[in-house]
């Protein structure tokens, strides 16, 4: 199991659980519009790789702008492990079915990218989970995964926090608790 931070670490942990398998983050953080921090332009996991949308460039972000972005992200996510998971390396997921999973699914940029960075550590299977997606961005997603979950796709999506009751920030030590949980018994344990 992959979880997404912030948002989909305590979902990835009862998930994992129920499942006998073992848990960590995916890294990837959003690009973010110019003047615009909500907006996905594109997104990058921890190696580099980068997605980019079809619309980047008509929200004003230039070749220079880009950069600076994926600069600055980059350097979140290298912060990040060091803080998520200092004592370890990350999961490996070569030759594994790997469950990605994310609290929902708005330009599905950041999926795209924890898709990209789990087959490229090449991955039995890698499958897209999520509670709730937007109809267009899970087509955009599709591609990108060998199975694609989505309990609820709504007509009328404007943002994940729009179905949920409780949307509050995760913050770094919730992640880091749950990260450092034990697996139960015979997690790991495949056959």
């Amino acid at each position: 199991m992959l979880a997404i931070p912030r948002g989909a670490v305590e979902m990835g942990r009862i998930i994992a659980d129920e499942l006998n398998g073992d848990l960590d983050v995916v890294l990837v953080r959003k690009l973010r519009a110019p003047g615009n921090s909500e907006l996905a332009i594109g997104a990058i996991d921890e190696t580099g790789w980068v997605y980019l949308a079809r619309h980047a460039a008509s929200t004003g972000a230039d070749e220079r702008y880009i950069q600076e972005e994926e600069r600055v992200q980059l350097a979140t996510l290298r912060q990040r492990r060091a803080q998520y998971t200092p004592k370890r390396a990350p999961l490996d997921p070569k030759g594994r079915i790997v469950i990605v999973v994310d609290d929902g699914l708005a330009t599905g940029a950041t999926m795209i990218a924890a898709l990209h960075a789990a087959r490229a550590k090449e991955a039995l299977q890698v499958v897209c989970a999520v509670p709730v997606g937007a109809p267009d961005s899970l087509e955009l997603v599709r591609p990108y995964a060998d199975k694609l979950v989505c309990l609820h796709i709504p007509e009328l999506f404007y943002a994940v926090g729009q179905f949920y009751r409780d949307f509050q920030q995760v913050e770094d030590s919730e992640v880091i608790a749950l990260l450092a949980r034990d697996a139960p018994a015979g997690a790991g344990v495949h056959e």
